[in-house]
């Protein structure tokens, strides 16, 4: 028995660059295009990342670019920086995501946590909450079915999984215990050479 024109259609898996010239897909679209992509390996993630959202609903999305965020950067294997951020002077410092991440849960039952006041006023705390301290490290791991380079916090129950989309793109996916639906981002190469 063969397969239909219109079974073929609907079986039609979406591309990343599709989704991101949509703006936002289904939590089901972005899983295929995760699974699609190519794992790597950890000195593939070396060096500095910029952060962007990549919407399928989720309570989070948006909210990192509300606050400024800029980014990841992998120093080694052993010492990266999660959480890159523009302070309101424009430099980039690295947070203290145990300081950064406590309202996580919140973003449900307070949407308010997502408006662009509190976006500014978290960048006008960014002194309080910035630190020199690696707070993550690098490792292979396996997910969904593929092993690839992940970013583990050291203090918090989240891993950040990449695929890769091109040389200088990853879409990654944050795991976090807890949190049934998963959160998607993309990272690009930042070559800019800012300093922390």
């Amino acid at each position: 028995m063969g397969t239909s024109q219109a079974d073929k259609a609907g079986l039609q898996e979406i591309s990343f660059a599709a989704a991101q010239r949509t703006g936002r897909v289904s939590r089901e679209d972005a899983l295929a295009i995760f699974d699609a992509l190519e794992p790597i390996d950890t000195d593939f993630m070396l060096g500095a990342w910029k952060g962007e959202g990549f919407e399928t609903g989720h309570p989070l999305d948006g909210v990192l670019e509300r606050c400024h965020w800029h980014g990841k950067r992998f120093e080694s294997e052993e010492h990266v920086h999660p959480l890159v951020f523009r302070k309101v002077s424009g430099k980039l410092t690295a947070v203290k995501p145990l300081l950064a991440m406590p309202g996580l849960g919140l973003l449900d039952r307070m949407p308010f946590m997502k408006s662009a006041f509190v976006g500014k006023v978290f960048q006008w705390m960014l002194p309080l909450l910035s630190g020199r301290k690696s707070a993550a490290r690098l490792r292979m791991t396996t997910y969904r079915g593929k092993a690839t380079a992940t970013m583990v916090y050291d203090n918090l129950p989240i891993n950040d999984v990449f695929r890769k989309v091109d040389d200088n793109t990853v879409l990654g996916i944050m795991d976090l215990k807890g949190m049934t639906l998963p959160f998607f981002f993309v990272l690009r190469r930042d070559e800019s050479g800012a300093a922390l």
